[in-house]
């Protein structure tokens, strides 16, 4: 019997687990990506100018 509560157990680990990644992780993840990106863009436009040919 304390197999099927281990198991019991150890999908409702996996399932908050799934939640936790898929609900927080994720997206903050990728908001962390997304804005470090920009900033070093801004900061290398800052350093060497905007792109484009030079006049």
């Amino acid at each position: 019997m304390t197999t099927v509560d281990e198991s019991a157990l150890r999908a409702r680990k996996e399932r908050r687990l799934l939640l936790f990644l898929v609900v927080f992780l994720f997206p903050l993840l990728s908001v962390v990506i997304v804005g470090g990106y920009g900033f070093f863009v801004w900061f290398l436009q800052m350093l060497l100018g905007p792109p484009g040919a030079p006049h």
